[in-house]
This record gives C-alpha cells, sequence and structure tokens, in this order.
C-alpha cells in the first residue's frame, strides 16, 4: 500500500519495535528489534521511504557468554549532548530471561560510522525483568521512561536522569496494566514513546501479548505539570490503536514517532502483522514488520491514530 509521499509499508519486512531518529538536517535512521535476536543494526536514509530500501549496518553484536548475551531487544538511538546512545534490552547468555537495560555511545557524528562503546546496564532500584526503554526532555530536565516487572505484571515507570547512563531517581510508576485490554494473554505496559505536541506531553504504550491482542494505549500530561507526579499523567480508559481484521493490522504496537520530510505531518513508525494465525508463538513468528503512517489531530490537540483507516 502507498501513500502520497511515497511510503509503501510494510517499510521494512521482518523488524519489531522500531524506532526512527530524524536529525535537524533531515537524516533519518532507523533501528528496531531483528527476528535473529542477536545484532543491532541502523538504516540511514533522506526519506522515511528511503528507510524501506537501504541496506542496514551493523553496530553491535551479542556475546557470546555473559550479559548482553541473549535476546536483543528493543533498541533506541537518541542524540544527547553531542554523543550517540542506544538504550537496548538483552538477557544473559546463559539465562535468556534475566532481561536488563543496557547502554551504547557514539562520539561520531554519524551513527553508521565510528566505535560504539559499552556503557553497560543502566540500573534501576529494582533488580526485576526490565526492557523498551526511552528518553524525552522536558523543561529542562531529561526524564527515562522503561517497562518493568514491579509485582503487577510489566508497568511503565520514570525517573529524572542524572546523566544518559545513570538514573537520578526517584523511581515512580505511571501505569500498571489494569484493563482488559492491557491483560489478554499476559498483563502487560510496555514499549513507552514520547510525542510531545500542543502544550501536552503524550505518552503512547503497548498492552497485552504480542499477538493480535497487542494495542496501543495512551497516557498525557497537561501543560506546566510535573512528569514525575503520577496522578498528573490521564490514561485512556480505551485503546488507541488496535487490530483490524479489515484492513489485515494484526498487533499493531511498540511505536515511536517522527515527522515527515517537510516537517508538517506527524508519522507512527510501528509494527504489526498481517494475519492473526502465528507461525510458532510470539517470539518465533518473525513477521512483525515495520510500518508508518500519519497520525492526524483533533479539534482538542490530541492525536488521532485513524484506526479504522489503512495506512
Amino acid at each position: 500500500m502507498s501513500l502520497s509521499n511515497g511510503i509503501v509499508n510494510p517499510l521494512v519486512p521482518q523488524r519489531a519495535d522500531p524506532w526512527v531518529h530524524k536529525t535537524d538536517d533531515g537524516t533519518y535512521y532507523l533501528i528496531a528489534t531483528a527476528p535473529e535476536y542477536d545484532r543491532i543494526e541502523i538504516r540511514k536514509a533522506n526519506t522515511i521511504a528511503d528507510l524501506g530500501m537501504v541496506e542496514p549496518t551493523v553496530v553491535w553484536r551479542k556475546h557470546e557468554t555473559g550479559v548482553m548475551g541473549h535476546h536483543i531487544w528493543a533498541p533506541e538511538l537518541h542524540r544527547i549532548d553531542g554523543k550517540w546512545y542506544i538504550y537496548f534490552a538483552a538477557g544473559d547468555a546463559e539465562n535468556h530471561w534475566n532481561i536488563r537495560i543496557y547502554a551504547l555511545s557514539n562520539s561520531s557524528e554519524d551513527p553508521t560510522t565510528g566505535e560504539w562503546v559499552e556503557e553497560g546496564r543502566i540500573y534501576t532500584e529494582q533488580d526485576s525483568f526490565s526492557l523498551d526503554a526511552t528518553t524525552f526532555e522536558y523543561k529542562g530536565k531529561r526524564y527515562f521512561i522503561w517497562t518493568q516487572n514491579v509485582g503487577r505484571g510489566t508497568s511503565l515507570l520514570i525517573s529524572e536522569m542524572e546523566s544518559p547512563t545513570k538514573l537520578k531517581g526517584p523511581e515512580v510508576v505511571l501505569t500498571d496494566p489494569t484493563y482488559d485490554w492491557e491483560t489478554r494473554g499476559y498483563k502487560v505496559n510496555e514499549g513507552p514513546a514520547i510525542l510531545q505536541k500542543n502544550g501536552r506531553v503524550f505518552l503512547t504504550y503497548s498492552a497485552s501479548a504480542t499477538d493480535h491482542n497487542y494495542c496501543i494505549g495512551m497516557l498525557w500530561l497537561d501543560e506546566n505539570t510535573d512528569p514525575m507526579d503520577s496522578t498528573a499523567w490521564n490514561k485512556s480508559e480505551k485503546p488507541v490503536f488496535y487490530t483490524s481484521e479489515k484492513l489485515r493490522r494484526y498487533g499493531p504496537g511498540h511505536n515511536s514517532f517522527t515527522t515527515s520530510e517537510d516537517g508538517e505531518k506527524d508519522v507512527m513508525i510501528y509494527h504489526a502483522r498481517v494475519y492473526k494465525d502465528l507461525v510458532g508463538n510470539p517470539l518465533t513468528d518473525p513477521n512483525r514488520h515495520t510500518r508508518a503512517r500519519v497520525i492526524e489531530w483533533d479539534k482538542n490537540g490530541f492525536p488521532d491514530f485513524r484506526q479504522d483507516q489503512g495506512d
């Protein structure tokens, strides 16, 4: 399916948890989970459409033993104070489900070149299953939002950052999976992504098992409120984007946001499958494809994900 701006979906086959970073000069970088869960790669292009046509550059591979040795998941690429950082989740080679958050850094202008340095683990107050980290700046402070099992399934937590690789604390739970659409298969809130517009901070996240039940929910923060105050965040009672059998869009989720080449349109980058019945289970079925779609804005200044329309 082709959009007027030349994007053909799926944009990149078999890439889940996609994250796109657009630089000030208009260069797009795409980073995502490879289905082999063994490496981190970056695609570079001058347009969103071209991200689907370029060859990726592998910038890091998993360890053969020890930490960062398995389940290399959901990398995100960020530019902070003139330096590139990749946040990603990884298990141990000998304990695949001992999944924690790690960071890499690179001082090059272009993240597909230069040397990526292992910065080690991003430590949180609780030592438990954690992944899907993102970061954003708001009113002069930088914050870290991530997914962690704190005893109620996986929840979203926030902390101010002391540095790009260290949390300042305190750590505050923003949302637990409580609604029916957040607890199908598993109790899941994960994959946070930030979009700041119209005086608000919007936080999308993914919920439920990573099959056709996967969907996107949303929190939002009104202007001049404190991101560290969990009561300041509002939560949608229903998902804002979810499976559509009519459109052959199954389990959409783990999105990021960017803008069109001219900066006029907000674009959501996400993954979904085109069928319901999986090959194996959600982790072994490789066909979560990276997709792109323009989102619109309603009269109240909220994003409209156009649930009933195709990409």
